[in-house]
């Protein structure tokens, strides 16, 4: 899933930094994410192995994104050997969530 037309028009983030936003999600997908749920439509919940570091590489990504995003809403729960993360947004941009949910599967399939 290259393509980046899912990402909406009030993303502020420069064009050609998209690519390279996405690949960061799509590494911390493939490294640590572990299960996938979606206790509302407009929420997902991904849960990330735990570790030194993490952490931080998850509040360091969801700090950004939100800077550029502000329609997203984040929560990361730290837990002994895992993170959740919980990814809100509003009903305009629930595309974009279902498009965050695409690229995890995409994930669990690489794995």
């Amino acid at each position: 899933m290259t393509d980046l037309a899912w990402v909406p028009q009030s993303c502020t983030l420069p064009t050609r930094e998209r690519p390279l936003r996405v690949a960061e999600w799509d590494a911390l997908f493939a490294e640590q994410l572990t299960s996938v749920s979606r206790p509302e439509p407009l929420r997902l919940r991904l849960d990330l192995a735990g570790g030194p570091g993490v952490v931080e590489w998850v509040r360091d990504l969801v700090g950004r994104e939100g800077g550029c995003c502000s329609f997203f809403t984040f929560a990361v729960t730290p837990r002994e050997d895992l993170v959740h993360l919980d990814i809100s947004v509003d009903q305009a941009h629930g595309e974009v969530l279902e498009a965050i949910a695409v690229r995890t599967d995409i994930a669990g399939e690489l794995r």
